[in-house]
């Protein structure tokens, strides 16, 4: 909610998870127009100086990695109150500026999750940042604490234990009674798990410790004050450091936006799912919607459900899946299964990217015939072999048992630890249920995420999260970037948490996919304008995404280019993939494998 980048357990079809929420724009907070003008920001607490302020300088003993990048690790404390007891190691890696003489300094990059590689996103800033943005900045990128090439958090013993312990999570979300009540067993074993092997780093893995962890680092490599941006859930991660160090900001971007106060739940709220606080399946639907609307306006030859109600066909498919799972066998490969939380998982997966309209109306026309029985011969066979080469691509992008894999606990061990969530994993069903009555489709999916947070399972705790204030005024402005179309962080996050930050900017976008870097120059050149200058778009500016569903592609679509650019030149140079990224900004995101699919 990251949004964060979720997980969500996937069986039979996986897609990448990809775009949206129709909302209009509304007005930002007052802010700077850029650095000339004198400021005061609010301080940072005293309580809050000293705990980081206290830790020694680190020295980076940087040394060459991946044959342009330079890589260290450092020890920070696992508890800022006790910066002399023990510690956790943390890894960072940059990729230095091309213009080493006229530098600006370091740009820290936080690609979302909770549990996305800060590392993996600054080994892939070449192919996807702007080059004024790569000329004039050391790129700098931290593996949160537990994740990736840090010390990595482990909820389980071996990967047997675990193993059991996930038995009930493999489905994209459950949906029969058998599945829910499975999958309730398993996100107690999984909060249980976490509150008592995984400690203590799993109570360590709050924002607030990223945060901090941060401005060490940032001292670390010589800046005076930070220059930042984070996307998806890296967007709470911004807003934490803007609210805890608000006088050492330089310039900070959060592009994805979630609402700081939706994602953490205070009061009344706590005893909410945090989905019904983020409302992620809202932005998702209405992405849906409006690409199913725009279908039918395309017509037949932009659009195969356009020879019907494409509304009705998507929810004919979901009706006859959630009556019966289709089982379609190929004599090469074996069976295949797709589920209703196949089909909507797919879906989400799709909307996550600016040309996902195309795999949601491909599938959805396959499957309405695969589960036609009246269906032509020849249709279903062309239908059978488009979905069962989907399905092998999954099956493909599997992670098997070993070795030991964390991703689902580097999400929990930040999500569980920083927000309040109901108390009882039991409540779940009827909680999701009614999360899809309001948001169809995709209520479900984003609310069982977060069942094994669940406070009577999930007991451990830190002590020095950070709950708030989230309105403090910054010393320089906050950039803030929401995408109309986005399905993991709704576009109304951005709006509301521009409302929260006195000194901050909201830029609007019309594109579609999850974030907005990337889609089109207005918005990626207005994000690198301020990074680089610190001159800020026009308040009440709107970029358009260059990718529209079912218009024509402009001859040089450059997010379109960017992604398939940025994908071919990371196979060429062999870039490591330590564990699957968990989210990086739409022009570099990988495939999802099955198993673990990030979100937020």
């Amino acid at each position: 909610m990251p949004r964060r980048t979720r997980f969500l357990a996937a069986a039979g079809l996986a897609g990448v998870i990809l775009a949206g929420s129709a909302v209009a724009p509304a007005a930002a907070a007052p802010a700077q127009s850029g650095w000339g003008r004198p400021v005061t920001s609010d301080r940072t607490s005293p309580a809050e100086a000293r705990r980081v302020d206290r830790v020694p300088t680190p020295k980076l003993n940087w040394y060459a990695c991946y044959e342009y990048a330079e890589c260290t690790t450092v020890r920070l404390p696992l508890d800022y109150d006790k910066p002399k007891g023990p510690t956790t190691e943390i890894a960072v890696l940059r990729v230095k500026a091309r213009d080493q003489k006229n530098k600006v300094g370091s740009l820290f990059l936080n690609p979302g999750g909770p549990g996305g590689s800060g590392t993996d996103i600054a080994l892939a800033a070449p192919y996807f940042l702007g080059d004024e943005v790569l000329d004039r900045f050391d790129i700098v990128g931290v593996d949160p604490r537990g994740v990736g090439a840090s010390e990595q958090v482990r909820c389980f013993p071996s990967v047997k234990d675990q193993t059991r312990a996930y038995a009930g999570l493999n489905v994209a979300f459950p949906f029969t009674r058998a599945e829910e009540k499975a999958y309730v067993a398993s996100s107690k074993a999984v909060g249980r798990g976490c509150s008592t092997t995984g400690k203590p780093l799993s109570g360590a893995m709050s924002t607030a410790e990223v945060a901090r962890d941060m401005d060490v680092l940032r001292r670390a490599v010589g800046d005076k004050k930070l220059t930042y941006l984070g996307f998806s859930y890296g967007s709470a991660l911004g807003q934490y450091y803007a609210n805890m160090f608000p006088d050492r900001v330089r310039a900070l971007v959060i592009d994805g936006v979630l609402n700081p106060h939706a994602w953490v739940g205070r009061g009344a709220a706590r005893n909410l799912a945090q989905e019904d606080r983020l409302r992620s399946a809202q932005g998702a639907y209405r992405a849906l919607h409006e690409i199913l609307v725009r279908c039918d306006k395309a017509g037949e030859e932009a659009c195969p459900l356009a020879a019907g109600d494409p509304l009705a066909s998507y929810e004919l498919v979901a009706k006859r899946l959630r009556a019966e799972p289709l089982m379609i066998d190929d004599p090469d490969l074996g069976t295949f299964t797709v589920t209703y939380a196949d089909f909507v998982a797919f879906t989400l997966g799709a909307l996550y990217g600016p040309i996902g309209y195309q795999g949601v109306v491909g599938l959805t026309a396959e499957l309405l015939v695969l589960t036609d029985p009246q269906s032509a011969p020849a249709a279903r066979a062309e239908a059978r072999t488009s979905v069962v080469r989907l399905a092998e691509q999954a099956r493909q992008q599997r992670r098997y048992d070993l070795p030991y894999d964390n991703g689902l606990e580097t999400f929990l061990g930040v999500d569980c630890t920083d927000a309040y969530h109901p108390k009882d994993a039991a409540s779940w069903p009827a909680r999701a249920a009614k999360a899809d009555q309001r948001d169809p489709y995709f209520g479900r999916l984003w609310t069982w995420i977060t069942s094994p947070c669940a406070r009577d399972t999930w007991t451990v705790r830190d002590s020095d999260a950070y709950t708030g204030p989230f309105n403090r005024r910054t010393s320089a402005p906050v950039l803030v970037v929401g995408n109309y179309w986005d399905p993991a962080t709704n576009y109304q996050g951005a709006v509301s948490s521009a409302r929260l930050l006195p000194n901050s900017r909201l830029l609007s976008s019309d594109s579609w996919g999850h974030t907005a870097y990337g889609t089109s120059a207005c918005a990626t050149g207005a994000i690198d304008a301020y990074l680089v200058r610190g001159t800020l778009p026009a308040k009440g500016t709107v970029c358009t995404g260059d990718v529209q569903p079912f218009a024509a592609l402009p001859d040089e679509p450059e997010a379109t280019e960017r992604v398939e650019a940025s994908k071919s030149a990371l196979a060429e140079e062999g870039a490591p993939r330590r564990g699957e990224p968990k989210r990086l900004p739409p022009v570099v995101a990988p495939l999802p494998a099955v198993g673990t699919l990030t979100v937020r």
